[in-house]
């Protein structure tokens, strides 16, 4: 059994699809983070970047501990090779591998960030910057083009005929292009390809997992939880409003 530490977010769809399509049992333990709780001394124990989601594996590979694995995308890497599934391994499978790995880079470290900025400024932030939203607007248009001509090139998925674990990465995010003002049918490959895999009943089953759990409106108290922490946070070892 797994214990899968989410709130209902682009990070936390990624894991729920892939437990979903890999079928796996896991336990839903909600981590509300307008309200902190990624801030509490137990999940910092399993997270000590008070984020989530995090899973904890209490039937690792070999027996032994509970096994916590932090940040959503070594989970992704952690769960493929415990199922041997959606991350090419063996004699044969370099060169799938190490593109499915790093695309998998390529949304950890570019769209969901650039994605979270944009967000941020178009829709959170208390006053209008334009010098940052027209920096992470033009960060996240440039990426969907490097995507869609990623998906030019492979046709099907981002790192192959194959879904992987690259795909379960960057699906999430897209899937907010509304809310960040991406004019997706300028990116006729990427809109094709989430329009494709928004038909898997493993993804759908995915998105519904704690859709109850997200509020209606940012409150103050969930805007300083979100946006107002420091090194403080942590150091004091939970969070209090």
């Amino acid at each position: 059994m797994i214990d899968l530490h989410y709130w209902p977010t682009p990070n936390g769809w990624k894991i729920t699809w892939m437990l979903e399509e890999c079928a796996l049992p896991y336990t839903l333990k909600p981590v509300n983070i307008g309200r902190g709780e990624q801030f509490e001394p137990a999940f910092l124990a399993i997270s000590p970047n008070n984020r989530m989601p995090a899973i904890v594996d209490h039937a690792p590979e070999g027996g032994g501990e509970p096994v916590p694995v932090f940040e959503s995308g070594a989970i992704l890497i952690y769960l493929a090779e415990k199922t041997g599934r959606f991350l090419p391994s063996g004699p044969g499978a370099l060169r799938a591998r190490k593109a499915a790995i790093e695309w998998l880079m390529w949304q950890m470290g570019g769209l969901g960030p650039m994605a979270g900025q944009n967000g941020h400024f178009k829709l959170y932030a208390p006053e209008k910057v334009p010098y940052a939203i027209e920096r992470y607007g033009n960060e996240v248009n440039r990426l969907y083009g490097v995507l869609d001509g990623q998906l030019g090139r492979t046709g099907a998925h981002v790192a192959g005929a194959e879904l992987s674990i690259a795909d379960m990465a960057i699906l999430p995010w897209v899937r907010t292009w509304k809310a960040q003002q991406v004019p997706i049918d300028e990116f006729p490959r990427v809109k094709a390809w989430y329009e494709r895999l928004m038909q898997r009943p493993a993804l759908q089953r995915a998105l519904d997992v704690g859709k109850e759990l997200r509020a209606p409106a940012l409150t103050e108290e969930a805007r300083k939880a979100l946006f107002g922490q420091t090194a403080s946070s942590v150091k004091a070892g939970t969070h209090r409003t």
